[in-house]
């Protein structure tokens, strides 16, 4: 991501790709135009030599993947948290002091000082490509060294998106970009998505960026990342879900509406903890789902009358349930329109017993409550 974040505004028809032509790799119209290894050490004090493993790893992938003699292919970039020691053919191949002709005669020397080891045959190999071959090899290639370990990525990507920052939400926007960029990433990786186009990543980000504007509120508990069996074995117990068997709700219905439930408190927790809501704004919206609910429940009593069957009981608590989860609104003081808010929220109401669905839902709730 942070790749992406430095270079993707130089380049914005480009794409990302992990894992697909090399580890990381940018491209133009699905071809391959840059390939980049990544080396990453938690010990930064180690240096990279001419004779180091990575180095020899790293030319093994290429000459087996990125025909080396092609001196038109793509850019070849070794990234490495590593510092190449002074006066080694690897530094030369910095872009600051690039020196090709050095850089190849070093690797060479390398190349012939060892016949055995672990990097071997990546060594005859390099031999074997003959010298017309190794200089194109050689001008594809660059070390990119003392690149930012793990640990410092995440302030790099914060200093990337100070243009975006929402004063006073910035962890909660930098979550959200995170959680973006880790779905983009598993998809890439499953192959479900080719790449992340540069331009793409902007529209996301200022999109995310304009979710905490003052007229909108941040979506942060997404559908797709819920275990919803999970959850419904979490919350089977609860006094909302209890109030729902009452009435004979369907199975299916059932566990999509404890979703709904665990979505908008999660949610709700959320952008209280952040200051993104109210207690007063929370407060108004619960109000207005009380008023609903008083005026379609006293419309229910009125219609199955005060001798009516257990079964009538439960049709018409269903279909009083059913038809306020089908209600577009309210919304929560017109900043968020999420349908699952407003379901959720009527379930945390029914939680707390200021609303339900049987017409004997408030006794049955003190019975449930006195139960040992």
């Amino acid at each position: 991501m942070l790749e992406l974040l430095r270079l993707g505004h130089s380049r914005p028809d480009a794409a990302i790709s992990l894992e697909l032509f090399d580890d990381i790799a940018w491209e133009h119209g699905g071809t391959a135009t840059e390939l980049l290894q990544i080396k990453h050490h938690q010990n930064g004090q180690r240096t990279l030599t001419d004779a180091s493993v990575d180095v020899w790893s790293t030319l093994k992938v290429w000459m087996d993947t990125a025909v080396p003699a092609d001196s038109e292919g793509p850019e070849l970039m070794l990234v490495t948290t590593q510092v190449a020691r002074p006066g080694t053919a690897i530094a030369a191949l910095r872009l600051e002091t690039r020196d090709d002709d050095f850089a190849l005669s070093g690797l060479e020397m390398a190349a012939l000082e060892r016949a055995s080891g672990r990097t071997q045959e990546a060594r005859e190999q390099f031999l074997a490509l003959g010298p017309a071959d190794q200089q194109a090899f050689i001008s594809r290639i660059q070390v990119i060294d003392g690149s930012p370990h793990i640990d410092d990525v995440p302030g790099l990507v914060r200093a990337q998106l100070h243009w975006a920052l929402p004063t006073g939400h910035e962890d909660a926007f930098l979550a959200m970009v995170w959680r973006w960029w880790d779905e983009q990433a598993l998809a890439m990786l499953q192959r479900r998505q080719h790449g992340v186009d540069a331009s793409a990543a902007h529209v996301a980000v200022a999109g995310m960026r304009d979710q905490f504007t003052r007229a909108m509120l941040p979506t942060t508990i997404e559908l797709d990342e819920i275990d919803a069996h999970a959850v419904a074995a979490t919350y089977d117990n609860c006094p909302f879900v209890q109030q729902m068997h009452w009435v004979a709700y369907p199975p299916r219905n059932l566990q999509r509406a404890i979703v709904d439930y665990y979505r908008a408190h999660t949610q709700i927790v959320h952008w209280l903890d952040h200051a993104l809501l109210s207690p007063a704004e929370l407060t108004r919206f619960g109000e207005e789902l009380l008023d609903e609910w008083e005026r379609e429940f006293e419309w229910m009593e009125m219609e199955i009358g005060p001798v009516a069957d257990e079964i009538s009981k439960q049709q018409a608590g269903a279909k009083l349930l059913r038809q306020l989860m089908q209600q577009a609104g309210p919304f929560l003081s017109r900043r968020y329109h999420d349908a699952f808010l407003a379901r959720g929220q009527r379930h945390i109401l029914a939680d707390e017993g200021r609303i339900g669905w049987h017409a004997d839902f408030r006794a049955r709730l003190e019975r449930l409550l006195v139960q040992p």
